[in-house]
């Protein structure tokens, strides 16, 4: 079927922006106003021609859509064809969502999927970023000698563009993100290695919580200023907050009474709770005001005055209070924090302009270096985790990072308490399959009635069994009431699903047959044999795999040059499975695969893992054109597919959906 969109449209991040719905819509527009146009379409030409798009025509005059595209394209003449009129789309659509005042901001980094879309950048924030990549990657073997980076120039772009400053730059804020092993680091790169990279940082920086959606491969190549800006900012942030719950930093509980209290704390943003802690300093300090965001309240720079006295008192100046200037004060605050050792990168004027970003990394940095918390952490059974409490933590993040990688209009920070009231898992619903919402009955935050909520979490139930999960005993009220077990079995089954229904939508391999989760199964199987290796799975929860040998014949026999066997280990011992599972992970997503899997989850076959592992990889294969299909081995998926979709499902696969509501 050589009109179908998912041959047409080969970039792996332009089709995970779309459903197949939208791209066919959007593929009979193209084509009709391209036929309109004379056959011939340049980019010139889109601002008059994009009229009738959905929020682009009616948000954006015909002069701003000129303008804007004026500012993002230097070349209007440029032939536009299918991929780069999605492109454009994308880019108009955020711009006129942020220019309608849409776009969801939090109190300091910006975090929607459109935000980092915005096309105008804070110098003072980008001196910030240098500064902070200039500090944590001076001693990196390969980033060192394009260091220290002059904030004053462009040059932060040009080294961005081959993807290695950013995979390193993910590493430090989430160390182990990124097998390194799998990153390109050649002094020159070829078109494909840089794209590999690109695709590599994009798939980990989604991995550990960042919003990409709208940033593509294209835009680091070309050195868009805002969206690498934006980029950078996220992971700092994460960086800078990691410290920021109770597993890393324990003495967070001194901030509550009791045992309640601790899981509404456990519950919070990583940027709520420091909020929370700078204002249990600063009543300790006899602040009256309290702090509730980074930006209008710290402004006068007194709340950070109160704030150092109290944490390092032996560096306090009475000078800093005493002065009616609120830039002389910021002055003296950030002299106050150099005395006492805090690295900053903030000057007095971005406190009294209230900037939010460096505001909330000055906090944090504060909070790095000196927390003013008691070092006896109190005895408090509720921190104590259990096996299962890990295992719960885990699928929590895949799942929450997952959720956020679809691109909703509700960026999640706790999958248990953002559910709650339906709204978030009804938005995941219609990402995964377009129109199964009934948007006529649910409601939308902030939900004041409680019945309301139990009335979206009960669609949220329906729906699930309109898709067949596996609902046994499971009510709407059991999501607003936050049962973990539940709301985890709920959220499995919704990914798991989603990668199926990728897979069936592939209609020119399964004929638009239902893809079973033993087919997976079969097609790694053949995958590998046919490359010639004896390795082979048995379920997803073969212990075998754990050593990350299969995986790595699958890659190999994908894509014959994506794995290195020479940094192989033999995946005996613990740390070489750990070795062997990072590079999986990395190598992976460098090929495309959007995966949140822990090393963890291959070393121990965590089965729900595998399964979406597997899934991704062969939905990353068998989205390539049909000859790529054929240089990376034998063309066996259409036969396979074919053959096997009517075939009984595995046991072991499917009990995996069905896991948790067994254990209830």
């Amino acid at each position: 079927m050589a009109g179908y969109v998912g041959v047409l449209v080969s970039d792996p991040w332009l089709q995970n922006q779309f459903t197949q719905v939208e791209l066919r819509s959007l593929k009979t527009h193209f084509s009709t106003i391209r036929r309109e146009n004379g056959g011939v379409l340049k980019v010139a030409d889109l601002p008059a021609r994009m009229c009738k798009l959905k929020h682009v025509g009616e948000s954006l005059t015909e002069e701003e859509r000129s303008a804007f595209l004026q500012d993002s394209y230097q070349n209007l003449d440029e032939d536009v064809d299918f991929e780069l009129f999605l492109r454009v789309y994308l880019k108009l659509q955020a711009h006129a969502s942020a220019r309608m005042g849409s776009v969801k901001t939090s109190s300091a980094f910006l975090k929607s999927p459109t935000s980092t879309l915005l096309h105008t950048i804070s110098e003072s924030e980008k001196a910030s970023y240098v500064a902070h990549i200039n500090n944590y990657l001076a001693e990196d073997e390969f980033i060192k000698k394009y260091l220290p980076i002059d904030p004053s120039t462009n040059d932060l772009f040009e080294i961005a563009k081959d993807g290695v400053l950013i995979c390193k730059l993910i590493n430090v804020a989430v160390p182990g993100t990124i097998d390194e092993r799998a990153i390109n680091t050649k002094r020159l790169l070829n078109p494909w290695e840089r794209n590999e990279n690109h695709t590599l940082c994009l798939n980990s920086a989604k991995a550990i919580g960042c919003t990409v959606v709208n940033i593509g491969n294209e835009d680091f190549i070309e050195g868009r200023r805002h969206l690498v800006l934006g980029l950078i900012s996220q992971i700092i942030k994460i960086q800078l907050l990691a410290d920021l719950n109770l597993k890393k930093t324990p003495q967070l509980v001194e901030l509550v009474d009791d045992s309640k209290d601790i899981e509404e704390l456990m519950s919070l943003a990583p940027e709520k709770i420091l909020l929370r802690w700078m204002n249990f300093q600063l009543k300790k300090a006899v602040y009256k005001k309290t702090v509730t965001n980074f930006s209008s309240d710290v402004k006068d720079a007194e709340a950070y005055a109160y704030l150092l006295n109290i944490l390092a008192p032996e560096h306090s100046s009475p000078a800093t209070l005493a002065t009616k200037d609120p830039l002389q004060r910021a002055k003296l605050v950030l002299e106050h924090a150099d005395r006492m050792g805090c690295k900053r990168y903030i000057t007095p004027k971005d406190i009294v302009e209230g900037s939010p970003n460096l505001n909330l990394a000055f906090v944090a940095h504060i909070f790095q270096h000196r927390n003013g918390l008691s070092t006896q952490t109190k005895q408090i059974s509720f921190l104590e985790s259990s096996p299962d409490d890990t295992q719960i933590s885990r699928e929590e993040k895949a799942f929450r990072f997952w959720i956020n990688s679809l691109g909703t209009s509700t960026y999640i920070d706790n999958i248990f308490e953002d559910v709650r009231d339906g709204w978030v898992l009804l938005e995941a619903l219609d990402k995964v399959s377009p129109g199964i919402v009934n948007w006529k009955i649910a409601s939308k935050p902030p939900i004041k009635m409680p019945f309301r909520k139990v009335e979206n979490c009960n669609q949220v139930v329906k729906i699930g069994k309109q898709l067949k999960f596996s609902l046994v005993n499971i009510a709407g009220n059991d999501i607003v009431q936050g049962n973990k077990k539940l709301i985890l079995a709920y959220l499995w089954q919704l990914m798991r699903c989603n990668m199926l229904q990728l897979l069936k939508n592939l209609r020119f391999h399964s004929h638009g047959k239902e893809i079973m989760d033993i087919d997976i199964l079969e097609w790694a199987n053949t995958k590998v044999k046919n490359s010639g290796s004896n390795s082979r799975m048995c379920s997803f929860k073969d212990k075998s795999l754990s050593d990350g040998t299969f995986f790595l014949e699958l890659l190999s026999a994908v894509n014959p040059r994506a794995v290195n066997w020479s940094l192989v280990t033999k995946g005996v011992t613990e740390e070489e499975k750990r070795m062997n599972a990072t590079y999986i992970i990395s190598i992976a997503r460098k090929l495309g695969c959007s995966i949140f899997l822990l090393p963890e989850d291959l070393i121990e076959v965590n089965q729900k893992m595998i399964l979406t592992l597997t899934a991704s990889i062969m939905y990353w294969y068998l989205k390539q054109p049909t000859e790529d299909q054929t240089s990376c081995g034998s063309s066996d998926s259409e036969s396979l597919l074919d053959t096997t979709s009517n075939s009984a499902t595995d046991d072991t696969a499917s009990e995996s959906s069905a896991d948790e509501n067994s254990n209830r």
